[in-house]
């Protein structure tokens, strides 16, 4: 099912070699979302939902935005429910992490220079330890944190809620803690904080990942 499962990798499928003198108004980004059983994704916790979109030319291209349900193969906490809305009958005939993960990279199509989340940190690892399960590990996915751009234009903030940083930078919000309605949300706060940051000097690749580069 996967040809290069052999070689124990699975690719990142971001834009390789990519110039770091490139303007960032002429850059492509894969922003997403993941929603999870819980926290311990190193263990017993596993993806329930992925979301995602796409920025290209300054601009989020709704049309190009992603939903699916996943099949944690586990029950589903009472809390995340709660919180969520995912109950076990939404997912119990949704595709497997693999599949939502395949179409996560490729929506990037080898174009996009990046992931980007909101506490991006933790969806990448979300990705990585279903990928390990697997015995494959992810490519040199590159990342771009929202929080280093907020921090780096608003050092004093201390809130590190999404809906509030969206709202304060005056973008649109939509659904919390629904992957696609969050990563939504993201992509939308990360045009405002591009527009921002190059308002302050930062104009090419290599500026972005120097303020902004996630784990």
């Amino acid at each position: 099912m996967f040809p290069f499962a052999r070689k124990n990798y699975f690719p990142s499928n971001l834009a390789e070699n990519l110039p770091l003198s490139t303007p960032i108004d002429t850059l492509q980004f894969t922003v997403f979302d993941t929603e999870t059983t819980g926290f311990n994704l190193a263990k017993e916790d596993r993806i329930i939902e992925l979301g995602a979109v796409t920025i290209k030319g300054m601009e989020v291209i709704e049309q190009s935005a992603f939903q699916t349900y996943v099949n944690p193969n586990r029950q589903i906490p009472r809390e995340i429910t709660e919180l969520t809305g995912i109950a076990n009958e939404k997912v119990e005939k949704a595709p497997d992490a693999m599949q939502a993960i395949q179409k996560l990279t490729s929506l990037a199509n080898q174009t996009s220079a990046c992931y980007v989340g909101h506490y991006v940190t933790f969806d990448m690892h979300a990705v990585k330890y279903e990928l390990k399960r697997h015995n494959l590990h992810w490519k040199s996915p590159k990342s771009i944190e929202t929080l280093n751009l907020i921090g780096y234009i608003a050092p004093s903030y201390d809130m590190r809620d999404l809906e509030k940083y969206a709202r304060d930078f005056g973008t649109r919000i939509y659904k919390r803690h629904s992957a696609i309605g969050d990563a939504m949300t993201t992509a939308y706060l990360f045009v405002e904080l591009l527009q921002i940051c190059r308002d302050r000097g930062i104009n090419t690749w290599g500026d972005l990942l120097r303020i902004g580069e996630g784990a």
